[in-house]
């Protein structure tokens, strides 16, 4: 008789996370965060420092990093004629000055109206979108829009951290690899990484290469249907570089192990992948929702966050992981006083 695979539901991700486990900034140094190491074959667990990362890395093995650039999205204007302040989150760039926008209160913003961000820069809202956002073209005297959005903008921090942003978040809020400009949430298990690490990684002989994920707000948004299957994720534009493809198919010819920082690359990397052991060089969006069960086909390794309840993320782990084994890790997180999401410790699963 062949065995029926347990079909898991939201209910299953759910768990207890009171607010003192959740970092409102982040450690002193980032390669001192502590760092949970999972061994999925027996379970065991370690406790160590992230700078202890290289110990666990062999000779051509491969590290994927995601090389997207958080970018100031919250923006503060007034309504031209009435002086009511709006906040415009930007989601996306549609094209040239055009922008998908989220606003708030949006009761408050109408097709026609002019938010004024300084006296040279505003947008005029033209549409609304299905997901109530707004569609608004920027007007500026001459710049570069993002030299605009870099000067009005604030740099945007998750739901979870109860404070407002400081000067230094558009660092810590940032990797050190960071290049291509078009996230609104960092890729978090990348911010534990310094450059004085990444050699070290290389000391050890094993690679780095990089996957682009510009990480939307979707990334926060929890799941509300109890019926998995009937979750849509939000697309997020990727790119697999030929170099990066390259590399994980040498690495793979060589029966090398594979390391995905954070759920973005795994995203990418298992969105790319065309047969057992390739990839192929694409860039495009991307929509793949990864949950139990499901087969990797590219990660050998994953280094990650401590995530929601009932998020995609942990979902995600959940299926890279037993799940059981994640929910125990989490208890034993708690207990070993680890701190949780964007500014949190991390977890190494092997």
């Amino acid at each position: 008789m062949i065995e029926k695979k347990k079909k898991w539901k939201l209910a299953d991700f759910d768990y207890s996370l009171p607010e003192k486990y959740i970092a409102q900034y982040p450690a002193k140094r980032r390669d001192l965060s502590k760092l949970m190491v999972l061994h999925r074959e027996t379970g065991k667990i370690e406790h160590k420092i992230f700078s202890s990362l290289p110990e666990y890395l062999k000779r051509n093995d491969l590290v994927i990093l995601n090389n997207t650039k958080v970018f100031p999205a919250r923006l503060y204007a007034s309504k031209d004629r009435t002086d009511a302040k709006v906040e415009v989150f930007l989601l996306r760039e549609l094209e040239n000055d055009l922008w998908e926008v989220m606003v708030r209160p949006a009761r408050k913003v109408r097709i026609g109206n002019k938010l004024m961000f300084t006296k040279n820069v505003y947008c005029d809202v033209i549409d609304n979108t299905i997901s109530g956002g707004r569609v608004v073209r920027f007007e500026y005297n001459g710049q570069d829009i993002y030299n605009v959005i870099d000067r009005v903008g604030i740099s945007p921090l998750p739901p979870y951290i109860k404070r407002e942003s400081e000067p230094k978040d558009k660092i810590r809020y940032q990797t050190v690899f960071a290049e291509k400009r078009g996230a609104v949430a960092a890729p978090t298990a990348g911010l534990h990484f310094t450059d004085g690490l990444i050699k070290r990684i290389h000391a050890k002989g094993a690679k780095t290469s990089y996957t682009t994920l510009h990480i939307g707000l979707g990334t926060f948004r929890p799941v509300q249907v109890e019926d998995l299957n009937r979750h849509q994720m939000d697309s997020e534009y990727f790119e697999v570089n030929p170099k990066t493809a390259l590399s994980i198919n040498a690495t793979k010819k060589k029966k090398r192990r594979v390391f995905a920082v954070g759920t973005s690359s795994v995203r990418s990397l298992e969105t790319v992948a065309v047969s057992g052991f390739q990839v192929s060089p694409k860039r495009g969006w991307t929509d793949k929702f990864i949950y139990p069960p499901y087969k990797f086909k590219m990660v050998d390794a994953m280094i990650t966050n401590f995530h929601q309840p009932k998020s995609t993320l942990l979902m995600m782990v959940s299926a890279f992981a037993d799940r059981d084994q994640i929910m125990k890790a989490y208890r034993v997180a708690k207990k070993n006083d680890y701190r949780f999401l964007s500014y949190g410790d991390a977890m190494l699963i092997l």
